[in-house]
């Protein structure tokens, strides 16, 4: 019963999240999200229902760079990647959506990396 409420709360606080966070053509919406293996990350415009740039720790274009680095500087490259790619598609603010996931680890140091690339949070 205890896994049971800890999902039923995790999923909570993700919706409670999600409900807050929104992004327009003006600002899209950065989205995180992470599993065991691998990270996640995404700029969507949700007016129109479009992923707007995207890239992940199984993207090709960055394999080779995430070869024998940690989790948490996976992250990193994979958020100084995509700002790159957002800010050459001349995205420069984003809303920032962690997914329910506490800031911290992977989710604060992609967010950091992509401040840093010249995205605005």
């Amino acid at each position: 019963m205890a896994k049971k409420d800890k999902n039923y709360r995790f999923a909570k606080r993700k919706i409670r999240v999600r409900g807050r966070v929104s992004g327009t053509s003006d600002r899209p919406r950065l989205a995180v999200a992470k599993t065991n293996k691998n990270t996640y990350a995404q700029i969507i415009d949700d007016e129109k229902m479009v992923t707007l740039s995207a890239m992940s720790s199984l993207s090709k274009d960055i394999k080779d760079k995430l070869t024998g680095k940690s989790k948490t500087e996976e992250a990193t490259i994979i958020g100084e990647e995509l700002a790159k790619k957002a800010v050459s598609d001349g995205i420069k603010k984003v809303a920032f959506d962690r997914g329910g996931n506490l800031y911290h680890g992977r989710v604060k140091a992609l967010a950091e990396a992509a401040r840093k690339a010249g995205l605005e949070f």
